[in-house]
């Protein structure tokens, strides 16, 4: 994946494709891989697939929170010169996604969340406070996974590495406190932006319920499920994640 890495003015991403643009936004613990089946299978279907490095832990303290990550967001797009984009976005992403889209609706033409934060509280942050024992960081990195054979080693280590950062780890609880903050229970009835919300039935971090919820609260939202799935769908069910994405994108004329 960072063979593909561009590097231009202060934006690090992966690009491949042509066609419509879908912005991919990555989680909290998150990294550009875990969207690499959604980059291949998209990419060959008339798609220009971009994937952002988002300055979770590069932006100063004051400026960790999903209203500057969506300004972040903004700016890339108007840096590519990109009209009009299709967003998805998993966990923290799908949450920096809908702000985006609160905001500069005249961008999005459609949204896909997936495990998003932005309505349920715990979603991020807690439990870090044996962070010193692998074991137990294995344990919770399994746990976002229906299946926790998908917390490779190295998945472990890079969330191991990430909350024995003491600067990474300010800049979670941060995001966490933020993603409270920015709770978009009164904001969704208003956005009406086509969204697509696919879900794992067995997801523990944003449980199915906050999954019916953004269904009940979007205008224009259509809710689909994957079985035997946590909290990254498009990790663990990928080519059922793609499938339900794409038809979804064609039901809708995207």
């Amino acid at each position: 994946m960072t063979k593909h890495l561009k590097k231009e003015k202060n934006y690090s991403y992966v690009e491949v494709g042509e066609g419509t643009p879908i912005i991919v936004l990555h989680g909290l613990m998150g990294g550009l891989s875990n969207f690499s089946s959604v980059l291949d299978f998209f990419s060959k279907r008339n798609y220009k697939v971009i994937i952002p490095e988002l300055p979770i832990y590069t932006m100063s303290l004051i400026k960790t929170n999903v209203k500057s990550f969506a300004k972040y967001l903004h700016e890339f797009i108007n840096f590519k010169g990109f009209s009009e984009v299709i967003l998805l976005g998993n966990s923290l992403g799908g949450h920096i996604g809908l702000y985006h889209t609160k905001h500069y609706p005249e961008k999005v033409k459609g949204l896909v969340i997936t495990g998003s934060s932005g309505l349920y509280e715990s979603a991020m942050g807690g439990g870090y406070t044996k962070r010193s024992d692998y074991e137990v960081i294995k344990k919770k990195a399994q746990e976002v996974f229906y299946d926790p054979a998908i917390a490779t080693k190295e998945i472990v280590d890079e969330v191991y590495a990430s909350v024995n950062d003491r600067n990474k780890l300010i800049k979670t609880l941060a995001i966490a406190k933020s993603a409270i903050r920015h709770n978009m229970a009164h904001d969704l009835p208003k956005m009406f932006t086509p969204t697509c919300i696919i879900w794992g039935k067995n997801d523990t971090v944003t449980p199915p319920e906050v999954a019916k919820e953004f269904n009940d609260l979007l205008p224009d939202s259509d809710l689909y499920w994957i079985d035997k799935c946590g909290h990254a769908a498009m990790m663990e069910h990928p080519d059922e994640f793609n499938r339900i994405m794409e038809a979804w994108l064609k039901k809708r004329g995207f």
